[in-house]
């Protein structure tokens, strides 16, 4: 691997390490209805468990609603039963057409049991962060102990993924921010 390319692939990771708690956290309900809150819920369909979003459309009238409506009809009791027996704690209501599923207030206190939650995401992302750092930092000292790079070229490359690295901690940390102020938001 020429020396470029391993700051690119440090990078490339940390990117990925960061859009994957970004969409970690935008699984975690912060009161506000949004139609990814329902991917963990898979659906009894074809004689399979499917995703929800592969057999009907979900929605969000409101900020408290979100609808769903079954693209088959004859689905409508396999999705209220796949929300109902899901961990989200939503109680669906059918109507025979559209399954609609109202978003009760949060207390305080399961707010910030929330919060606490996506801390603990974001220091796993901090984790993984630094555990590519270190691959990418290892991969230059055996460069370098291997006489294929100066110590100063090699002192350059580290700075680079350090500075790679405190700049996906501080996306890491905007991310959390917004979405500790979303949950937090009465």
């Amino acid at each position: 691997m020429k020396t470029h390319e391993i700051v690119k692939d440090v990078q490339g990771r940390m990117d990925k390490t960061v859009e994957a708690i970004r969409d970690e956290l935008s699984k975690i309900r912060s009161g506000k209805a949004t139609p990814t809150l329902l991917d963990p819920v898979r659906v009894d369909a074809y004689g399979s468990k499917m995703p929800l979003n592969q057999v009907a459309s979900v929605s969000t009238p409101d900020p408290r609603m979100i609808l769903v409506q079954p693209w088959d009809k004859s689905l409508i009791g396999a999705i209220e039963k796949a929300v109902m027996t899901s961990d989200l704690g939503l109680n669906p209501a059918n109507d025979g057409t559209v399954i609609r599923i109202p978003l009760p207030a949060l207390n305080e206190e399961r707010r910030n049991e929330l919060v606490k939650v996506c801390r603990k995401i974001v220091e796993e992302g901090r984790i993984a962060l630094r555990n590519i750092r270190r691959d990418g930092n290892d991969q230059y000292k055996k460069l370098e102990k291997n006489h294929e790079m100066s110590e100063d070229e090699v002192h350059n490359h580290l700075d680079e993924i350090q500075e790679a690295t405190d700049a996906h901690v501080k996306k890491l940390e905007a991310i959390l921010q917004h979405k500790e102020t979303e949950i937090m938001e009465v």
